[in-house]
């Protein structure tokens, strides 16, 4: 079975607020689409998305690898059949249908309706009506319906792929959802147990609801660093990118920073990546004398191509000389200049061991570093 995603995004959703479509607008750290987007691309089963967007809005989006887009029509049920005509050729055997608005759908409902789709040719998420049911007008109760049999509708919704383009082609006017369609063409749809986290952004105080649930999901991760680095000959230290000048100098086989070494650990053991040696090695003369910025350009960049922010960097330099005090701002800018994080983010104080041990007795320097990534 192959499946394909397709994701409804055209829509203008006046009634969410705001300045822009609700799909633009921001969600915790990153956009509506964006997060909605991130869920189905975190399935393996799901070989190619494609997004169905307004006109209008077809430059607002940089298309990622496994992802396409194509234009929507004036009404929901018009957008849907040109992105299935759009899916058309590509192999695809199942189709889920996804309203973008719903950003906090989890895999295992999408892996749920997908192993529905073994058993026919179309499933659908809902849940079950449980609140009493009225009747109102002019603000007033005017009579109550039986809630038995009734559910509230989710998507996404999957279909086998041929069935459903051949529903949309035969069906005229709009539909609330892909299931009216389906169920129209005589589709058999089967309900699969929806999510109550998976709710739809309609009004504005629907933000809040998404945010705090996707919040909840962020993967944090700390990570702490240490390092030591002995004095030797010379007449300054670099430490966190910063010459510094001193009657001697950090001994090692690059440039001997053990500031930007230890920050670097701190990330590396955050990501469950090891330490600096284990990606350059001292054994490799490339990286003889090197200047250990590219060491913390690496690790920043491995976090980020994984997906990770770095919230905040504290490092702690032991020492009893040199002074760090009067450096720290100046080293709170390089790290930042090799980073991309404000500096406001950035701590880098020192302490001394009371003169007790190796730093005590001036014959080196140690450093300890903690580092906090997000995920959202």
């Amino acid at each position: 079975m192959t499946c394909a995603a397709l994701i409804v995004a055209a829509g203008r959703g006046t009634r969410a607020g705001g300045d822009r479509p609700k799909q633009w607008q921001p969600l915790a750290g990153a956009r509506v689409i964006d997060w909605t987007l991130r869920a189905f691309a975190g399935v393996p089963e799901i070989s190619h998305i494609k997004i169905v967007l307004h006109p209008d809005d077809m430059a607002k989006f940089n298309t990622p690898e496994g992802v396409s887009v194509t234009a929507g029509g004036a009404t929901r049920a018009a957008s849907v059949r040109a992105g299935l005509e759009a899916l058309e050729g590509t192999g695809a055997t199942r189709v889920l249908i996804h309203d973008v608005a719903r950003p906090c759908t989890r895999p295992a409902l999408i892996r749920r309706v997908l192993a529905a789709l073994e058993g026919g040719p179309a499933a659908a998420p809902a849940l079950a009506v449980t609140d009493a049911l009225w009747c109102g007008e002019g603000g007033r109760v005017t009579g109550t319906r039986e809630r038995a049999g009734l559910y509230r509708a989710q998507t996404p919704q999957g279909f086998d792929f041929a069935a459903i383009l051949a529903a949309h082609r035969a069906f005229e006017g709009d539909a609330p959802d892909d299931v009216a369609v389906a169920r129209a063409a005589g589709l058999d749809v089967q309900i699969v147990p929806g999510d109550e986290d998976n709710l739809k952004i309609t009004h504005p105080h629907d933000f809040a609801r998404a945010e705090a649930q996707l919040r909840g999901r962020m993967d944090i991760r700390i990570g702490n660093g240490y390092d030591v680095h002995r004095f030797g000959p010379g007449d300054h230290v670099m430490l966190c990118g910063v010459a510094v000048p001193h009657d001697r100098a950090l001994q090692g086989h690059s440039d001997a920073d053990v500031g930007l070494h230890t920050l670097c650990d701190a990330i590396y053991g955050a990501l469950a990546e090891g330490d600096i040696g284990r990606h350059f090695p001292p054994s490799d003369p490339q990286w003889k004398g090197a200047e250990s910025h590219v060491f913390l350009r690496h690790a920043v960049a491995l976090a980020a191509g994984k997906g990770f922010e770095i919230s905040n960097m504290d490092l702690t330099l032991v020492c009893e000389r040199p002074k760090i005090g009067p450096h720290a701002d100046e080293m709170r800018r390089a790290v930042a200049q090799i980073t991309g994080l404000a500096m406001e983010r950035i701590s880098i104080k020192a302490t001394t061991s009371e003169r007790l041990g190796f730093t005590g007795r001036e014959e080196g320097i140690a450093a300890l570093a903690s580092v906090l990534l997000v995920r959202p």
